[in-house]
């Protein structure tokens, strides 16, 4: 994508944009920084940025890199929507070394389906077969 970049190098991210822009989502409102970079380290990361390095976009993927992974916090900051950065965010996701060969990549949305369904993401066949431990306000408390 001209003009921009991507990486997976943790040390390439800037946790003040991802952080900032997370903390104000309806998935993770009020996220803690720690917390944040807590999960950043242990999961792989992805960057996006513009010609000058910085970040904007981003999104993580927990991964056993054998068997699952679990897709979460993926944006693009709004200046930058638009011009394909979440396709190509995507396809560097999927085609990952580390994500290969998985039994199952999963993730959850309230908005971008379309986005997803173009990358293979189904609706839960048998949603009754999935359980959670699900704590919406724990960044409130």
């Amino acid at each position: 994508m001209k003009g921009y970049t991507i990486s997976s190098n943790l040390e390439d991210m800037d946790i003040a944009v991802i952080h900032e822009f997370i903390s104000h989502t309806y998935w993770a409102k009020g996220i803690p920084k720690v917390t944040l970079q807590k999960a950043m380290v242990n999961s792989i990361c992805f960057g996006v940025f513009d010609g000058c390095q910085r970040q904007v976009g981003f999104a993580r993927v927990v991964s056993d890199k054998a068997t699952f992974a679990y897709l979460a916090d993926v944006f693009i900051l709004p200046l930058h929507r638009g011009n394909g950065l979440s396709k190509w965010l995507m396809q560097s996701i999927v085609h990952h070394s580390d994500l290969q060969g998985l039994r199952r990549t999963m993730l959850v949305t309230k908005d971008a389906h379309s986005l997803y369904a173009q990358f293979g993401f189904t609706q839960v066949e048998n949603p009754q077969g999935l359980m959670q431990i699900w704590q919406p306000d724990v960044y409130q408390s």
